[in-house]
C-alpha cells in the first residue's frame, strides 16, 4: 500500500508537466528483450521470458540555466518456468520502473519520484549497494528504483554533495537484511571531492529497520521491533598508472540481538587495460562482508575474490568473463559472455557455472537465473 501511495503521489507531481509538454521535447523509447535459459538438469529448458520497458521522456528549458524534465517508464514482463515435464509456473506482471520529475541546471538538480539511486567506486562487490540490486553479470543492468527525493549540487572543482529522503519502499533494498519499518522516513547524504589523482567520498544513511521481517532466522523475541539503523560509507578511486579503489560500509543496528549489532563490508579493487591485440581489460576485487557484535571485532560472513576480463574481438563482438571464489565456503562462481552489438539489436550468449544455492550475504546473489550450470540466450531491441 505504501508503494502505491507513493506511486500515485509521483503521478500527481508530474501533472504540472502536462501543460508544459505541449511545447516540449517529447521522446518515446523502449527496450524489448527475450531470453531462454537452459541447464544441465531435467528439464533442459528452465525458463523462457520476454520483457518490454517503454520510456516516455519530457523536457522543457525554463531559461538559459534551468531545465525541467520528467520520465515515466514501466517494467512489463512475462516468464515461464519449467520444473519438470508436468510442472510449470507462468508469471506476467506490469510494474512501475521509473516515474520521476526533475528541475535542474548545470550544477544543481532536484528529482522526486521512483528513481535509481546508486554510487560508489566498486564494480563486482559493492558495500555501497544501499539502494539498488544491479548484478554485474546482467548485460542489461536492470534494477528496481526507490521512491524518494534527491538533491545534488556540483561545485566548480568537481566536488559534489547529495541529499536524499526516501519513503514508501516496502522490500529490502541492496544489501539490507530487513525491510524498512512501514510509514517511516529514510534520509541521508553524500559528499564527494577530488583527492590527489582521483576522488574520495563520505556517505551516510538513517532508517528504521523492521526486524520482525528479518530474512535470516532469529529466535530472540526482541526482533519484533523497529530498530534504528545508521550507515556510514567511505570510498575512493585513483589513477596511479593502474586504477585502484576501495569501498567500505558500516551499519549499526540499535539492538541487543547477538551477532546483528553491526553489518560491515570492505572491497579493494584494481584494474588495467593491457596492450594485447585490441586491448584486454582486467579488473580484480576482493571483498569481506560480515555481521558482528562490535564495529571492528570478529564476525561471521563471507570472504570473496573476483576477476573480470573483457576483450573486444572487433567493432561488434566482445567476449567477457567474471570469475569469483568464495574463500569461506570454497565455492566458485563463473560467468562467460559473448555479445554482438548493432545500432538497435544486441545478442548475448551467457554461460554460467555456479553453486546450486547462492548465499544471501554475497553480492553475486541477485539473479537466481545464474544458479547451477547452464546457458542463457538473450536478444535485445532498443528503439
Amino acid at each position: 500500500m505504501r508503494g502505491k501511495v507513493a506511486l500515485y503521489a509521483s503521478f500527481l507531481l508530474l501533472l504540472p508537466w502536462q501543460n508544459v509538454a505541449l511545447s516540449q521535447n517529447i521522446t518515446l523509447n523502449g527496450q524489448l528483450s527475450g531470453w531462454l535459459i537452459a541447464n544441465d538438469e531435467d528439464p533442459l529448458v528452465s525458463q523462457i521470458g520476454i520483457r518490454y520497458i517503454p520510456e516516455l521522456a519530457i523536457e522543457k528549458a525554463i531559461d538559459d540555466q534551468y531545465v525541467i524534465d520528467a520520465l515515466i517508464s514501466l517494467n512489463t514482463y512475462g516468464t515461464i518456468n519449467f520444473y519438470d515435464s508436468e510442472d510449470t509456473d507462468i508469471e506476467a506482471r506490469i510494474r512501475p520502473y521509473r516515474i520521476w520529475g526533475r528541475v535542474g541546471s548545470n550544477r544543481f538538480e532536484t528529482r522526486i519520484g521512483l528513481q535509481k539511486l546508486n554510487f560508489g567506486s566498486a564494480t563486482l562487490f559493492r558495500p555501497l549497494r544501499w539502494f539498488d540490486r544491479i548484478d554485474p553479470r546482467d548485460p542489461l543492468q536492470l534494477t528496481e528504483g526507490v521512491y524518494g527525493l534527491l538533491m545534488r549540487y556540483y561545485f566548480q572543482n568537481n566536488s559534489n554533495i547529495w541529499l536524499w529522503g526516501l519513503y514508501g519502499n516496502d522490500d529490502p533494498k541492496g544489501r539490507e537484511i530487513a525491510p524498512t519499518t512501514e510509514n517511516s522516513i529514510e534520509f541521508g547524504g553524500r559528499v564527494q571531492m577530488p583527492l590527489f589523482t582521483g576522488e574520495a567520498a563520505l556517505s551516510y544513511h538513517h532508517r528504521e529497520a523492521d526486524f520482525s521481517q528479518l530474512s535470516i532466522p532469529v529466535t530472540d523475541q526482541s526482533a519484533n521491533t523497529s530498530v534504528p539503523e545508521d550507515r556510514i560509507g567511505l570510498d575512493g578511486k585513483w589513477d596511479v598508472g593502474v586504477g585502484v579503489w576501495f569501498e567500505g560500509a558500516l551499519s549499526r543496528y540499535q539492538t541487543d540481538i547477538p551477532g546483528l549489532k553491526y553489518q560491515r563490508a570492505l572491497t579493494l579493487g584494481i584494474d588495467y587495460t593491457f596492450n594485447i591485440g585490441n586491448g584486454l581489460y582486467v579488473l580484480g576485487e576482493h571483498n569481506i562482508s560480515e555481521l558482528a557484535d562490535t564495529a571492528f571485532g570478529s564476525g561471521e560472513g563471507s570472504d570473496i575474490s573476483g576477476l573480470s576480463m573483457s576483450y573486444p574481438l572487433g567493432l561488434m563482438d566482445t567476449v567477457s568473463a567474471i570469475v569469483s571464489y568464495d574463500w569461506s565456503n570454497e565455492d566458485w562462481y563463473r560467468t562467460f559472455t559473448w555479445q554482438r552489438l548493432y545500432d538497435k539489436w544486441s545478442f548475448f550468449v551467457i554461460g554460467f557455472w555456479n553453486p546450486d544455492q547462492l548465499l544471501p550475504i554475497q553480492n553475486l546473489d541477485t539473479n537466481n537465473n545464474f544458479s547451477g550450470k547452464g546457458v542463457q540466450l538473450m536478444v535485445v531491441l532498443n528503439h
